[in-house]
């Protein structure tokens, strides 16, 4: 079958020596922990994915959240707020020479975030939220949004359309499942391919994918044991890049554990993700 973006050209994210391109010779891989649960937990989490990448000889995105806004349970840790988080992801991109994302909620977060990550992640949920994506199209930063786990994949040409009406010129889709009865949901890889023969750039979400929605009463539950297995398949189907959460110790993390992948797993999983994107596009 044919790559339909073959000749295509890719998605330039961050500047200088901290460049890296969504569309190219490798996989982009977006990579952090699902929140931030304090200043020096985050900056741990940069540095030491940074030496598994480092290692591996690829560069990544640094991803993490300054606030959980959709936490299952009001009680949830949310983390750390939008002024302080952005200010350090900010720092972070900065010292390491990664590019920096996070995930935005309004239009007065986008505007802040902003001054500081290269990309702002559109969540799931808000996916459709006109007044958001006009407030991320206009910052003039690259817009990731998550195609809700409600929407069939011909249904991000809407949101595409409502990007470029707003002036967005660098923007890509993230593929995280689709709502499969109650507190479950699939992936559909088909839903790779129809996106990139839209014209659109995809990453796929390895961790947020396997996740059980509310399967854990008054929290998220999920099998994050599957998140390597639908990496590769999405890899082998032909998607852009990867999104995966990680942490040092999953048991513990304060948002989303069940889901994100030991960091002492990460460096083999990525390397089979490179070998398999090597593979198809040899």
């Amino acid at each position: 079958m044919a790559d339909p973006l073959a000749d295509a050209a890719g998605i330039k994210i961050g500047s200088g020596g901290a460049s890296l391109q969504l569309g190219g010779k490798t996989p982009l891989f977006i990579l952090g922990p699902c929140v931030m649960e304090s200043v020096d937990f985050t900056w741990q989490m940069a540095h030491d994915i940074k030496a598994v990448c480092d290692r591996l000889g690829v560069g990544f995105v640094f991803k993490a959240s300054y606030d959980k806004a959709n936490r299952t349970s009001v009680s949830s840790f949310r983390g750390i707020g939008v002024s302080e988080g952005s200010r350090l992801l900010g720092q972070i991109g900065e010292k390491l020479g990664v590019p920096v994302t996070t995930d935005v909620h309004s239009e007065q977060e986008a505007q802040i975030a902003a001054e500081y990550v290269d990309i702002l992640q559109i969540p799931a949920f808000l996916c459709r939220q006109t007044d958001l994506i006009h407030a991320a199209a206009k910052t003039g930063r690259v817009v990731n949004v998550k195609k809700g786990q409600f929407l069939a994949p011909h249904d991000i040409k809407n949101i595409a359309l409502k990007l470029e009406s707003f002036g967005a010129e660098k923007f890509f889709f993230t593929e995280r499942g689709s709502s499969f009865g109650y507190n479950n949901l699939v992936v559909d890889m088909r839903s790779l391919y129809w996106i990139r023969e839209m014209g659109f750039r995809v990453v796929f979400d390895a961790t947020h994918s396997v996740q059980r929605p509310g399967g854990g009463g008054d929290r998220t539950s999920g099998d994050g044991v599957l998140a390597p297995v639908l990496a590769r398949a999405a890899v082998a189907a032909g998607c852009d890049g990867v999104f995966i959460e990680t942490h040092h110790n999953p048991a513990q993390a304060l948002s989303d554990g069940p889901n994100q992948i030991p960091l002492g797993e990460l460096e083999g999983v990525l390397a089979k993700l490179i070998q398999i994107h090597s593979l198809i596009h040899a």
